[in-house]
């Protein structure tokens, strides 16, 4: 249902109506409690959170909300390379201006998950982290989301 990620650099960008500051919920998730992704507003502030095979989890998220009206939140992440599964750089930055920036110390080799799903604007399966509860309807627009490698 996706591009394939894993063992690459890769960048979500997710373009954003925020109408009255408030907006809460899930931009981008794949897989769920035994490994994938969550890319998010949470507490309304911008957040990525990465789950190893539900064993670890990481979390970038910046300190500030999200602001309101029209913008754009992207995540990128720089794979350090080196075999399947390595450590890399993860920057989330709204309106090209970096908010947060944090390091995943292990990644997903081979598969997020066997029955949970690629989902946009809620979280159809189960929770890559116990911090939301699915689905997690992001509550302001979501006018796009575009998911890419470094060889697209």
């Amino acid at each position: 249902a996706i591009i394939d990620i894993k063992n690459r650099s890769f960048s979500i960008v997710a373009e954003v109506e925020n109408p009255d500051g408030d907006a809460e919920g899930i931009l981008v998730t794949l897989g769920g409690e035994t490994g994938g992704f969550a890319f998010l507003v949470l507490d309304r502030k911008p957040t990525f959170i990465c789950s190893w095979l539900g064993l670890e989890k990481y979390t970038i998220a910046s300190s500030d909300p999200l602001p309101r009206g029209s913008c754009t939140f992207r995540f990128d992440f720089a794979y350090d390379g080196g075999g399947p599964g390595k450590d890399g750089t993860g920057t989330l930055s709204v309106n090209e201006k970096a908010v947060a920036e944090g390091r995943l110390e292990k990644t997903v080799p081979i598969h997020f998950s066997t029955d949970d799903t690629f989902d946009v604007g809620e979280d159809w399966g189960t929770p890559v982290s116990s911090t939301y509860t699915p689905p997690f309807t992001f509550t302001g627009t979501l006018k796009k989301a575009t998911v890419q490698t470094d060889n697209q």
